[in-house]
Order: C-alpha cells, then structure tokens, then sequence
C-alpha cells in the first residue's frame, strides 16, 4: 500500500481524510482528537479502545479494537466510551469450584441461545460461546482455558442479544481455576519475594530519574 495513499473515514459524525497506513486511534490523533480515554496499552492488551463500526453503504456493524484496526475507506467510527455491564460482588476466599457457581452468581447464562455473535465479535478472535456453554455446563478448566487471553473489552456483551456479559464469566472460570484447581504458581510468588526484598528497588529509582526519551529509547529497546 502507497504510504501517501488517503481514505475518507467519518469520526464522531464528522469526515475526515486520513492517511491509509494508520490504525484507527492513530487516525483520530490526525483528526486533531485528543485521547484522553479509551487508549491505553496502545498495543492490544488492555482492551481500553472497544470501538463500533461499519462501511458506508453497508447495514452491517462491526467491531474491533481502535489500536489494532486499520482505517478502510469509508468506515464510520462510534468510539464507546464505557462497557455498562454488572460487576457481581463476590468473596473468592468463600466460593468453592462447583458446577453450580456460575449460574449462581450469573444466572443469565441459561439464556445464552448458542447464536456465536459474542464469539464472532471478538476481537481477539475467542471462543466465547464455547466458554460461556462450558460454564453453564460448570467445566470450570475449558471455560478458564478457553477465556485466558480475554482483555474484558466489552464487545462480546455489547453484542450480545441475551444480555450476556461473557468477560465477567471468563475472569471468574479463571480465578476459580487458578485458586482451586492449579494452584498459586510458584514463579508469581518468587517474583512477590523478590519486590518484598527490595531487590529491585534500585532499578526503579533509577529509571525514575530519566527523562522520556530515555524511557522511550528503552521502552523500544526492550528485549
């Protein structure tokens, strides 16, 4: 693709040209919008920047993450700025890992009609349905595994026509699964003694002590 070559794509309402080679977020940067919220890790980790679109002409929406998807000619962006989704309170101390714990505290799932469009809206391409079916069966293991790489985004219960909130379901198979059923691991708790000693203690002060560049010039040297 010509690094000159531009696209129309439409930000808040409004037209804009843009430059091909950009993702969405950085677009919206050359738009003259100022991020505040919704970026984050910039990188496809924290799933800050869920992000709604679909392609003039066409009826069909469309999902991604802004730091991920590049611009197309066309695209009509909706930035969401919040998930609105339930966040069940609950004492992991207190819950044990039995079959029933995920309808007792996410009885919705029983609701789940098996239609794919959570999994088909991730965009970190997951099997969501399946982990959503494996906790209702109580497969606490295949909902943990199958839900890992998940960044709580939000995209999967913005689509979701049972009014599902898959991500919540997915964090509470693995904190089951890490508490109950593997174990703590044991390089989490060495690296935990580690801090507790102070070993690295120096190492971060001075990095504190340098200016951005410097940090950016080790940020993109880092192995």
């Amino acid at each position: 693709m010509n690094g000159d070559e531009m696209v129309t794509v439409y930000i808040m309402g409004k037209r804009h040209r843009v430059p091909a080679n950009l993702t969405i977020m950085k677009a919206m940067e050359y738009a003259g919008y100022q991020l505040r919220r919704g970026a984050g890790c910039r990188g496809g980790f924290c799933g800050a920047c869920s992000t709604i679109y679909r392609m003039r002409g066409s009826f069909r929406l469309q999902v991604a993450l802004a730091c991920q998807k590049m611009v197309e000619d066309g695209m009509i962006i909706t930035q969401l700025p919040f998930i609105p989704s339930e966040k069940k309170r609950y004492n992991l101390e207190k819950l044990r890992p039995d079959p029933g714990v995920f309808l007792e505290y996410f009885p919705e799932i029983a609701r789940c009609l098996s239609c794919n469009t959570c999994t088909k809206a991730c965009p970190q391409d997951l099997m969501v349905m399946d982990y959503v079916q494996a906790a209702l069966r109580g497969d606490i293991k295949t909902a943990a595994e199958l839900s890992f790489d998940c960044l709580s985004c939000g995209l999967c219960a913005v689509r979701c026509p049972a009014e599902i909130v898959p991500y919540h379901i997915g964090q509470l198979a693995r904190r089951l699964y890490s508490r109950y059923i593997v174990g703590p691991s044991h390089q989490v708790q060495n690296r935990v003694m580690e801090i507790e000693k102070g070993i690295y203690d120096e190492e971060i002060r001075r990095l504190k002590s340098l200016d951005i560049n410097m940090l950016r010039e080790i940020y993109s040297r880092r192995g």
